[in-house]
């Protein structure tokens, strides 16, 4: 090898960032196998580079054994003596055995592997670049576009958004520059891929980090996104700063700063709301531009009932509810939307019993209504029996008791007469007592 072939891979090592020592070790192993193929010799076979002058050199490695079975891999203990008296069983040797034409040979037929070996390295190198992006946005330039995907020049790579990257409806011009989220990265055998997106949350959150340098810094923070991308995203807020709006801060100076970013994503509109630890006032502010009277939550779920006045009930549901599904998407909460008049509608049917933890009392004051039922009963049974005559009315009422219809209202009216009765009787009684003891 000349010192020519040297320098060229020098320049290698500095145009495309290839080292020079992977460009070796590509071509000591092509090396090996032109060795093996041309001269038909299956030993071990290793190749040593000069360097400095560019000489190559190939030696035959041979094991030192006691009794030689194949003479291309061992040699005897006895003939490594008489090279050697250090050499042991088992020691390797290397035997000199490189051709006269081997340079010739060996340069046509390492080639093809040097250069595939090139192409290896250099998308490992565009591989390693790129996965750095992982989770960031590019500024790309669109180069085509088909019924299914966008292609997206990165520079070095082509990048594609899938369908699941696109923004519906979203159109491009060739040559258009255009920001896009790394979605993922993946080393195939084809080579790097990369792919992007015009829909993911996070490129919503990444350029909010471009346009507001508070949180680029981390005065303000990010705190959720709910996007439905090309129509409509909600953005949660919070200041780390009591001295700093974090609202304000994020629509700047005449919404310059917004504008911006519903200027790149062509038009999409944008509601940033002040996040807060306290989840009512979360998904109030979370229902913007509706007025929220009230949040009750349903026990053990992550659920809610949000009231609003009557004339904010299709201002807080939104458009095909689509305000309503972001502030849940945002808040995390499944958000059911009643004016005043139907929640209090609501609050008296069986379901708000259930939902809201009340079928436990409705079950014990049931429990107790059947227990003042069967006391009552026991009452009237007793005043019956001790009674000299038995009503035909009460004889009725002792008749249901007996197949089990009974209520405990009407057997305390029936009490009521009875003992209403004996007072009657029992005063006659007195009064015919006293007559008698006049008369004698």
């Amino acid at each position: 090898m000349s010192k020519e072939m040297l320098r060229a891979f020098e320049v290698l090592e500095e145009e495309k960032g290839i080292s020079k020592d992977v460009i070796l070790e590509a071509l000591e192993a092509a090396l090996v196998s032109a060795y093996k193929r041309n001269y038909q010799q299956a030993q071990n076979v290793e190749v040593h580079f000069d360097d400095k002058k560019g000489d190559i050199k190939v030696f035959a490695v041979k094991e030192v054994v006691e009794l030689v079975m194949d003479s291309q891999l061992e040699v005897s203990i006895e003939d490594a003596h008489e090279m050697n008296k250090a050499y042991e069983v088992g020691d390797k040797i290397k035997f000199e055995v490189t051709p006269k034409d081997f340079g010739r040979i060996a340069a046509q037929t390492a080639k093809q592997v040097i250069m595939q070996r090139v192409r290896e390295a250099e998308r490992l190198i565009i591989y390693n670049e790129y996965i750095d992006y992982e989770d960031d946005i590019l500024t790309g330039i669109v180069e085509r576009q088909d019924r299914r995907y966008v292609y997206v020049s990165l520079g070095k790579i082509e990048a594609v958004i899938p369908p699941e990257g696109q923004i519906p409806n979203e159109t491009f011009q060739p040559h258009e520059r255009v920001q896009v989220y790394v979605e993922r990265v993946e080393n195939t055998t084809k080579g790097p891929q990369v792919y992007v997106s015009r829909s993911h949350p996070s490129l919503l959150k990444r350029l909010f980090e471009q346009e507001v340098p508070e949180i680029f810094d981390g005065t303000v923070e990010i705190k959720a996104i709910a996007r439905e991308a090309g129509d409509r995203s909600k953005v949660a807020v919070v200041s780390n700063d009591a001295n700093i709006d974090a609202v304000g801060t994020c629509v700047g100076p005449r919404g310059t700063r917004v504008q911006r970013i519903v200027d790149e994503l062509k038009g999409e509109n944008m509601d940033i709301v002040q996040w807060s630890d306290d989840t009512a006032t979360f998904i109030s502010n979370a229902l913007n531009p509706a007025d929220v009277l009230s949040v009750h939550f349903v026990p053990n779920e992550t659920s809610c009932v949000v009231v609003v006045p009557e004339n904010h009930l299709s201002l807080a549901i939104g458009k095909r509810g689509q305000n309503a599904r972001l502030a849940a998407k945002l808040t995390n909460h499944k958000i059911d939307i009643k004016s005043e008049a139907d929640f209090e509608a609501y609050k008296l049917t069986e379901e708000y019993a259930i939902r809201f933890g009340e079928k436990a009392a409705s079950v014990e004051d049931e429990e107790v209504e059947i227990a003042d039922d069967a006391a009552a009963v026991e009452e009237y049974v007793a005043l019956t029996e001790s009674v000299d005559e038995i009503t035909e009315e009460d004889q009725i009422a002792l008749d249901d008791i007996d197949e089990g219809n009974f209520d405990a209202e009407t057997f305390e009216s029936e009490i009521d007469a009875i003992e209403g009765d004996d007072e009657i009787l029992f005063g006659e009684e007195l009064d015919q007592q006293e007559r008698l003891n006049e008369e004698r």
